[in-house]
């Protein structure tokens, strides 16, 4: 495979930016360097996961305590607690749809995928930055617009949109149906365009950074599995995310032009509206075609930082490297041929359901794949439990627990029963949500020392693992007990229902655990904010890792490296191998000066590398002489 060579316009691209000084607007806002723009991810993926939340816990208020009095928290909420004190219904529609379009979109997806592809591509494959600093830039800001959207829509006097986070028609196409579906839905549609822009950006530029901008003897053999993720989701992205645009975009159409892309035969007070020749079932394909790549848009990352902790705090080579590949192409491939099975009972032919029921079961062979290679990689290893080791931990535990429910709901026969209810809620919560939640708290724990020169507390960062890992299973586990039982999602109450007395205390309790659970967010945050100032300093290599990014200077300038960026010689995993004097070595490390170590076939490399050597020291002279 070839091999790029960067170094030598890497090191006159330092220099340029050695000689610029900037100032704290070009620094600190409209920066293009991807540390700085992954930071600011990360910290704008944390307001949006507070906001997320802090919705979800005033609907599982209303679901805990449907008789309870909300009247204090009228002076935040004013006229949507009415003269009763209860929640209003249509504002309890527009607190879903809110919760579930924050949690998967911003994120998830920008909060996870956005900060650590930003900061940790070109650090880890030894590029200056990305192969686009403006259009990474704008990659941001369009977010950072998006959002901005999103957040002001909460204040508009009919609600924010209110037909849940996947808007079917014709519930979301028609402005008078419910008080969410007027000029709420209109700002989440202009959002979700805004949105949709800065991931494709986003994702151009890792493709792009990854394939041309690798240092020499970074062969794709050698990348990190978390480069290889993010590689694979920004690949999913750029094909998927077109199709929820097109899918926005006829939907305003049909709100404001008066074409019939989703409607036809709709009735309002006993009229018949002007509109024929239209199916909300095409929404849900266009939807969900995006839907279902979102799952490992948001897990993809997740799996990619739980590969490289656990491999490292396991001080063992990752178990199945060709393997974990082959299974992470394999989902990204699958992951664009199932997306009907969320539309079992859309009335779909039962022949075509029982196609997409056999993709969907075996798609879980890739994903048991790699759940085998992390448990066989922690399997008698020297284990190191820090708090990023135990958040990857969860990770395998929800991943495990949440993917067996999804074969249930994999069967079609089974799914009808079960689709809409608390089941549904519960399975990928734990799977999607719960797990890629976990991958993100635990990449910001491991590589926090990385991006801020200190280390964040360990004491606190075991006890915001176990609130959360124990609360995400007093909060989700029973609902499966719930949706088995029949209950609807979405409900306002169940107060109507005969069945829903013999549950009420089990729902009552989960919204108490999730109550709990959000408030040990707050441990995290001291910690992360606090550490970011006042923590212990941190050494160059806390983890004792093998991969580029430790090779860099503590605080690392716009170009990552102050000269030549590190040649690759080996593979990121060599953790404890036989005859090494130390248990780890890092990708720089020559084979040449491990022969206590090498194995048959690297013997055979220590020709090419010492060419490659040979390269490096021409380079060197040539820019001396310069």
């Amino acid at each position: 495979m070839a091999v790029v060579n960067t170094s030598t316009q890497g090191a006159h691209a330092h220099e340029v930016h050695d000689e610029h000084h900037d100032n704290f607007i070009t620094k600190y806002i409209f920066t293009t360097d991807h540390k700085m723009i992954g930071k600011q991810f990360l910290v704008t993926g944390i307001f949006w996961a507070l906001i997320g939340g802090f919705l979800s816990i005033l609907f599982r208020l209303q679901l805990g305590f449907p008789e309870m009095d909300m009247s204090f928290l009228r002076p935040l909420l004013g006229g949507w607690i009415d003269e009763t004190g209860s929640l209003d219904q249509n504002f309890y529609l527009a607190l879903v749809t809110m919760h579930g379009t924050i949690m998967v979109f911003f994120v998830l997806t920008a909060g996870l995928s956005g900060t650590f592809s930003n900061y940790l591509i070109p650090l880890q494959i030894g590029a200056r930055d990305m192969a686009s600093g403006f259009m990474n830039m704008l990659s941001y800001w369009f977010f950072f617009l998006s959002g901005v959207i999103m957040f002001s829509s909460l204040f508009l006097a009919t609600g924010p949109a209110g037909g849940g986070w996947v808007i079917y028609p014709p519930l979301s196409a028609l402005e008078q149906a419910i008080p969410g579906s007027g000029m709420g839905m209109t700002l989440w549609l202009i959002a979700m365009v805004f949105f949709i822009a800065s991931t494709l950006m986003g994702g151009i530029n890792y493709i792009t950074t990854v394939i041309n901008l690798r240092t020499k003897g970074m062969t794709f053999a050698r990348l990190p599995l978390t480069i290889w993720s993010f590689f694979l989701t920004a690949v999913i992205g750029l094909l998927s995310f077109p199709v929820l645009f097109a899918a926005a975009l006829l939907l305003v159409f049909d709100r404001s032009f008066g074409t019939s892309f989703y409607l036809a035969d709709i009735y309002i007070g006993g009229e018949a509206l002007p509109h024929t020749g239209g199916s909300p079932v095409l929404f849900q394909h266009l939807f969900w075609f995006l839907g279902h790549p979102e799952v490992y848009i948001v897990l993809l990352p997740a799996l990619g930082i739980t590969s490289e902790v656990i491999a490292t705090n396991s001080r063992k080579p990752i178990f199945g490297y060709k393997a974990m590949i082959i299974s992470m192409l394999g989902i990204t491939i699958l992951s664009f041929v199932v997306w009907a099975h969320h539309m079992f009972v859309s009335g779909m032919n039962p022949f075509l359901g029982s196609i997409f029921m056999f993709l969907t079961l075996i798609i879980a062979v890739p994903s048991a794949v790699k759940v085998f290679n992390y448990l066989t990689t922690l399997w008698r290893g020297n284990l190191i439990f820090t708090p990023a080791m135990l958040f990857a931990i969860g990770l395998v535990s929800f991943f495990i627990s949440g993917g067996l429910t999804g074969i249930f709901l994999g069967n079609s026969a089974i799914d009808i029963q079960l689709h809409d209810t608390y089941f549904v809620v519960a399975h990928f919560h734990l799977v999607m949500g719960s797990a890629s939640f976990f991958g993100l708290m635990c990449g910001v724990y491991h590589w926090f020392p990385k991006m801020f020169g200190r280390m964040m507390d360990n004491k606190l960062g075991y006890v915001h693992f176990w609130l959360t890992f124990v609360g995400v299973y007093l909060v989700f586990f029973p609902m499966h007990y719930i949706g088995i039982a029949g209950f609807p999602r979405r409900y306002y109450s169940w107060t109507n229902f005969d069945f829903a007395s013999g549950y009420a205390d089990l729902n009552m309790f989960v919204s108490v655990a999730a109550i709990i659970t959000f408030t040990g967010q707050f441990i995290f945050l001291f910690n992360f904010f606090y550490s970011m100032y006042k923590g212990r300093v941190a050494p160059l290599n806390p983890w004792r890792s093998n991969t580029l990014e430790w090779t860099t200077p503590l605080h690392p300038g716009h170009g990552n490296w102050p000269g030549e960026i590190p040649a690759v010689y080996r593979w990121p995993y060599d953790y404890s191998k036989p005859g090494s004097k130390e248990d780890f070595i890092p990708q720089t490390v020559p084979l040449s000066s491990t022969p206590e170590s090498n194995l048959p076939h690297e013997e055979e490399m220590v020709s090419l590398e010492k060419a490659i050597m040979a390269e490096e020291g021409q380079v060197l002279v040539a820019n001396e002489a310069k």
